[in-house]
């Protein structure tokens, strides 16, 4: 009878039953393994990354300022005491959601990049910077609304992830905006207001320009520099001075210099040494010294004239601009604006600042005290150490 069926024993059914068991649970990881795998933790989750925000993506910004007040474009974390472009910046992009606050201590975590280094009061229609940021919606809308009017983001494009706006940057275009009583000769007023440039002194002006094109060694245009370092060759593609124009009954003119990079002071140095020369106070033969082994006392113009006026990606451009991922940097589109700005925030602050701080005519005032025949020596003062080659400082960029 079935109520009567034989009964396995207790101890083989229970080992039965275990074994099911644990088969079942091998085979359950083998189905969970197979069918769901475990996933990277998305970079969203990271510590002190909300969750639900928008993935960070790799872009440049294409900026514009006003260097008046500022030390510079670098940012010196830590330190408040000089106030710099990036500060305003990075201050912006936290504000606006962009980057979380705990990137903006840490500049690294966001792998920005500056394609160029602008010095104290310089400024710049075409500064682009390389950075990770979060894709907010209408995103230079809200990062502008908290810059000041003199700051201004005015493009955004995307590019390869690996991509550094320094290390990219083919060369640097910068313009340097002068009163022209720079170039009158030395027998006249400092600061004649009433002074024009003629055709044949804009001539001497590019001629002398000119000369800078292809690659020399200017140690003796920055600080810190032998002329045996290799750091010291520089070439420069391009340097011309344009037609004048007048602002507020005062001629003004501007130069532009496009080079592959540039040492501190050495576009101020550049432009310092032409302007001794068309005023009668240095030779030309100084120029040609001046790229020599002897040092050679070259005059540095006032930083407040100086703009950095667009940065070159053709490289890049022509490897990535046509992929149909991403877009080349050329900034067509946004040329308008950057004209607009340089009209509104650019030269009028060069133009106001020449007239109420002089600087240029300062300047000029000093043209007389320098030696452009100085040797090392000389330049190094009584009595001073110049040092040999093999006690350079180890300086680089």
């Amino acid at each position: 009878m079935a109520g009567n069926a034989e009964q396995p024993a207790p101890g083989v059914a229970g080992q039965e039953q275990e074994r099911k068991a644990r088969c079942g649970r091998r085979g359950a990881a083998r189905v969970w393994e197979d069918t769901e795998p475990q996933t990277k933790k998305p970079k969203s989750c990271e510590a002190g990354e909300p969750r639900g925000k928008p993935p960070k993506r790799k872009i440049v910004l294409l900026m514009a300022y006003s260097g008046k007040g500022y030390h510079g474009m670098q940012r010196n974390v830590g330190s408040s005491q000089f106030k710099t472009i990036e500060d305003d910046l990075v201050s912006a992009l936290v504000q606006a959601g962009c980057i979380p606050e705990s990137h903006g201590e840490n500049m690294k975590k966001m792998s920005f990049q500056r394609c160029a280094r602008t010095d104290k009061g310089v400024s710049a229609a075409g500064q682009v910077v390389s950075l990770k940021v979060r894709l907010i919606d209408d995103i230079l809308a809200k990062i502008n609304s908290h810059l000041p009017s003199h700051i201004r983001i005015l493009g955004l494009k995307r590019v390869t992830g690996g991509f550094n706006s320094k290390k990219k940057c083919d060369s640097r275009t910068y313009l340097y905006m002068l009163p022209t009583f720079a170039f009158a000769h030395r027998d006249r007023d400092v600061q004649d207001e009433t002074y024009r440039l003629s055709p044949e002194t804009l001539q001497q002006v590019n001629q002398l320009l000119a000369r800078y094109k292809g690659t020399h060694n200017f140690h003796n245009f920055t600080s810190q520099k032998w002329p045996w370092e290799p750091s010291a060759q520089r070439y420069i593609l391009d340097m011309f001075c344009e037609a004048p124009f007048e602002r507020d009954t005062m001629e003004f003119a501007v130069i532009k210099v496009t080079g592959q990079s540039f040492m501190t002071h050495q576009i101020r140095k550049m432009v310092g040494l032409v302007v001794a020369i068309v005023k009668g106070y240095a030779s030309e033969d100084v120029l040609e010294r001046s790229w020599g082994e002897a040092k050679v006392d070259v005059p540095k113009a006032p930083g407040l004239g100086l703009v950095l006026e667009r940065v070159h990606f053709e490289r890049y451009n022509r490897r990535y601009g046509n992929d149909g991922l991403h877009e080349p940097l050329d900034w067509v589109q946004e040329e308008a604006e950057v004209t607009a700005f340089k009209e509104q925030h650019i030269y009028p602050t060069i133009i106001n600042t020449e007239r109420q701080e002089r600087s240029m005519a300062q300047w000029l005032s000093t043209l007389p005290m320098h030696d452009f025949g100085a040797t090392a020596q000389a330049a190094a003062g009584p009595g001073a150490k110049v040092p040999s080659p093999q006690e350079g400082d180890g300086h680089s960029d």
